[in-house]
């Protein structure tokens, strides 16, 4: 029997102005840095109306594509919700699966009985693009971005206004087993670091999403 697989993260979003100060102390404290572009298409299951008229909250999955790589490969990933504050109130520990996708993800997402995301309100968005950066620190990946919302005709991302708030990220790379090889509390302590060395530039908290 294999142990559930976790992402263990932080968050913060901040203005514009502060972007260079924020630049500069990530890249200070991580190994490596560089930009990034990404294409990111959300899935429901074909039923999840009758999910939702039943009382339960049906499973997403994500597709994501980096648009700087040509050679780069769709990526699957569906998260659950996420552990209760009381057990981990420091970060948001979520069940997480992942997967390379060989070819087309939308064709595989619906061979899975899902269908792209339809509605366009404000927090269900169907697609999105996200440019920013990217910093590696150990076993743990911050992302830096602002999002950009596709053209309603083209489907191509539109750049993000002047005064969109950047979001930050910081998690683990790779789904985390709580074992005693890998326990949970060296990815919490991992992020909870990263909180401290950002102390008094940014603000990165537990997120429940």
């Amino acid at each position: 029997m294999t142990s559930q697989a976790y992402e263990v993260a932080l968050f913060a979003d901040f203005f514009a102005q502060d972007l260079p100060a924020i630049l500069n102390r990530f890249t200070l404290h991580s190994e490596s840095a560089h930009r990034m572009h990404a294409r990111e298409v959300v899935f429901e299951p074909f039923d999840a109306q009758n999910q939702r008229d039943a009382g339960t909250e049906p499973v997403l999955l994500r597709a994501r594509r980096e648009l700087l790589d040509p050679d780069s490969q769709w990526v699957l990933y569906s998260y659950l919700k996420p552990e209760s504050v009381r057990v981990h109130p420091e970060a948001t520990v979520r069940p997480w699966a992942t997967c390379q996708i060989a070819g087309d993800a939308l064709t595989f997402a619906s061979a899975l009985g899902y269908m792209q995301v339809r509605s366009i309100s404000a927090h269900r968005r169907s697609q999105i693009y996200k440019r920013g950066y990217v910093f590696r620190r150990g076993s743990l990946v911050i992302q830096m971005f602002q999002q950009e919302h596709a053209d309603p005709k083209t489907g191509k991302p539109m750049p993000a206004h002047v005064d969109t708030l950047w979001e930050v990220e910081v998690k683990t790379a790779a789904p985390v087993r709580n074992t005693q090889q890998t326990p949970l509390s060296r990815s919490l302590d991992a992020v909870l670091e990263v909180q401290l060395l950002m102390k008094g530039l940014l603000d990165l908290r537990r997120q429940d999403v």
